[in-house]
Formats: C-alpha cells, structure tokens, sequence
C-alpha cells in the first residue's frame, strides 16, 4: 500500500499542480514523515556523556526554559546535581518555566527552585551585556524551537551568539529535533524588514535544528562584522529531517499539541490582522475567526487566561473556522504553507476597520509583497510561484549547514 501511495504522490508532483522542484521535494519529505514513526531520537541534552567533560571546571551559563530537560529532570538541576558550576540562567520570551504571555516583557530575578540569578533576554536587553557574561566560560544554549522564522527563540539566538562574539565566550548548543523540519516554505525575509520577529534572510519554515542555524549565522557572516562565534553543538542522536517528533513539552503557553504546533507557521499570520488566531481558547492556533465572521461554523469567545491574558477580541463572540479535529496526515503529508486560511478569511471581511495591521504583517510575511498580492486578489498558485526563485537559492545555502540527512 506505501508504495501505491508514494507512487501517487510522485505522479502528483511531476503534474501541473506542482511544477516547481521546492514544492514536490516538500510533498516528498511529508510523505516520508507520515510513513515513518514517531522517531525514539535522543536530544542533546540527554547526551550528557558527550559534554559533561567539557564544562568540567568551567563556569557555566544557561539559556533555558521549560522545554530545557533531560529526561524529566530540567537541564539546570542536571547540571547542578553533576557538580558543575551555573551562575546564571538566561531566559527567552515566555520566560526561564515558560509561562509567561507572548511579548510580555520580563525582569530579571531569581529562580525560587535553583536560587540562580536568572536574566531576562525578552524585553529591554534582548542580548547578554559583557557585565552579564563576567567571568562565564561557556554559554549553553537548550530551548526546544519549532522550525519558524517569526518563532523568537532562534532570534535569541543569533543574539546570544553575538554577545558570545563580544566578550570571547564559548557557546555550547544542545540540539533538539525540529517538528516542521520536514519541508522548507515560505516568502524569504528581505532586507528592510528585519525585526526581533525575523532576523535574517530565510524562509518563514526555514527546515534546521537549533545547532544547524546557528551554524548558518556563524557560516553566512549575519552576525556584526561578520564575526564568528565559538560555537560547538550535540547533535541529536537517530534523527532525520524525515523523522516525526512530537514534542513531549509545549515550547510556549499558545502552542499546546502538535496540532498547533503544525498550523503555527500559516495561522501565525493571523496575528497581523484583524483576525482572532484562537489565544485566550482552548484551541489556540486551531481555531481562527472574528465578530460576524460569515463563513465560520465554529463560534468561540476569547477569554483572559494563563498565556493570553488580553488576548484580540476579549469577551466577545467571534464566529470561525475550527481546525482542532483536522487529522496529522494533513499536516505531515503537505511540506507547505496554507495560504487558503488568511486569503478566506481576507476576502470575507466586511468590517470597517483595516484587516491587516501592514507594519506588524510585514515583518512576520519578511515584507509586503505577500499582503500587497492578497490585496490584488492573486491565487495562491500565484503568490507561491513568487517565492520559488527565493526557495531554491536559500536550499543551495541550507544545504552546507546541516548536520542531518
């Protein structure tokens, strides 16, 4: 039966629905991922024979968050209880145990558990000052990502790495799977629009682990001056590009299954727009809509809650689509985008106020062409034929940085 399936996926791609190279090599790589199972990897955290031996002796700090563990215990009381020396914990947005709501901005403090000074990296000091890094030998970086350009912690990266740059420090990655590893997608970031939310010129699905990007920013000269970080990683064991992982945490408050995690980077720009993304529900990024929504068959009342406290349309009734029972072979087996949700939701807004919020849209879309075509009424075939000339040569410039088949 695989091979009947594969066979009809093969004719599908050599067919006039999907002329483009980028496009069949993403329906192939979903195939390849709904057919495998859910891959027993190792993250490289839980590799502790492979860098333990390294941060001997050495004084350590950590970016870290909910998603830092090794097996069930956190990365950070690991590494106390093996007798190395943490300092200090960093935080990326959503803060050091991941609670805290998308953009609320963070100070610094303790951790109640460890007593660790812990600095936040999300707010006003977005990178480590060289007061900070004082006498760290070596940084540790382990939050789990999923594989989007507008997903912050890959920013916090790159951000890291530079203030690594600056005072001579070492940087360790401890690489975990990513969950959209599996195809590449999406406008390229152009220049102008860069922004904490988009940092460099890659795909909005840009297909690396944590530890292969970072190998691109050190590789590409994306730091200041060029520059180049120390950078060592441990790589994931038993992992492939092709191997489903699903995530046994939620790298944030608002994506809490792998359902969301799928539907982030195309329900994601949503957040541009007039247009509920589901925060402050159950279902949020599976569910989408807004007050008087016509073609909606899911109502939903967005309220206040732990990860959303003001979450778009706050106490009021929107109609919308629900996307929480679509089932995991659509997602594995598509390696795209879907444009069909915002171009929908786009052409059957009647409301008085503007649909799209362009400053904000832009720098999630990497600048304003996508919004300028939905506005012009262009199909979706259309719009994704602008971006393959921009897929194909980022795909030349992925392929030297990646550890994984």
């Amino acid at each position: 039966m695989y091979r009947e399936v594969f066979n009809a996926i093969v004719r599908v791609a050599r067919g006039a629905a999907l002329k483009s190279t980028v496009t069949a090599l993403g329906v192939l790589l979903g195939f390849n991922v709904l057919m495998g199972q859910t891959g027993r990897v190792t993250p490289g955290a839980q590799r502790t024979e492979e860098y333990f031996p390294q941060l001997k002796g050495k004084n350590v700090a950590v970016v870290a968050n909910q998603t830092s563990l090794v097996g069930k215990k956190h990365l950070v009381d690991t590494l106390l209880s093996a007798g190395i020396q943490v300092k200090k914990v960093f935080a990326p947005e959503h803060g050091f145990r991941g609670e805290a709501d998308a953009g609320q901005k963070l100070k610094d403090g303790l951790d109640p558990q460890t007593k660790l000074p812990v600095v936040s990296l999300y707010g006003k000091n977005l990178k480590p000052t060289p007061e900070q890094l004082k006498g760290i030998d070596v940084v540790i970086f382990d939050v789990q990502d999923v594989g989007v350009r507008f997903y912050t912690y890959i920013s916090t990266l790159a951000n890291v790495m530079e203030g690594c740059v600056q005072t001579g420090t070492a940087l360790l990655v401890l690489d975990r799977p990513n969950p959209n590893g599996h195809y590449v997608d999406g406008p390229i970031l152009q220049s102008g629009y860069t922004s904490f939310v988009g940092m460099h010129p890659v795909p909005i699905v840009h297909g690396m682990t944590v530890a292969e990007y970072a190998r691109m920013v050190n590789g590409e000269g994306w730091l200041p001056d060029a520059a180049r970080c120390e950078l060592n990683w441990v790589s994931v064991a038993d992992y492939t590009h092709s191997t489903r992982y699903d995530l046994p945490v939620r790298p944030s408050p608002n994506l809490p299954n792998m359902r969301a995690v799928w539907l982030y980077p195309s329900i994601c720009l949503f957040e541009g727009t007039i247009v509920s993304e589901g925060r402050g529900t159950t279902k949020p990024f599976q569910i989408y809509g807004f007050p008087g929504m016509k073609d909606g068959n899911a109502p939903f009342t967005p309220k206040a809650m732990k990860g959303a406290q003001s979450p778009k349309f706050k106490d009021v009734k929107c109609n919308g689509v629900d996307l929480s029972t679509t089932p995991d072979t659509v997602f594995l087996r598509s390696g795209r985008i879907d444009l069909s949700h915002i171009m929908a939701a786009y052409k059957g807004y009647s409301g008085k106020d503007p649909f799209f919020d362009p400053s904000f849209f832009d720098k999630l879309a990497g600048s304003s062409d996508l919004r300028d075509l939905i506005e012009a009424g262009w199909s979706e075939q259309q719009i994704r034929a602008t971006w393959e000339p921009g897929l194909r040569k980022y795909a030349e410039v992925r392929a030297r940085y990646l550890i994984y088949e």
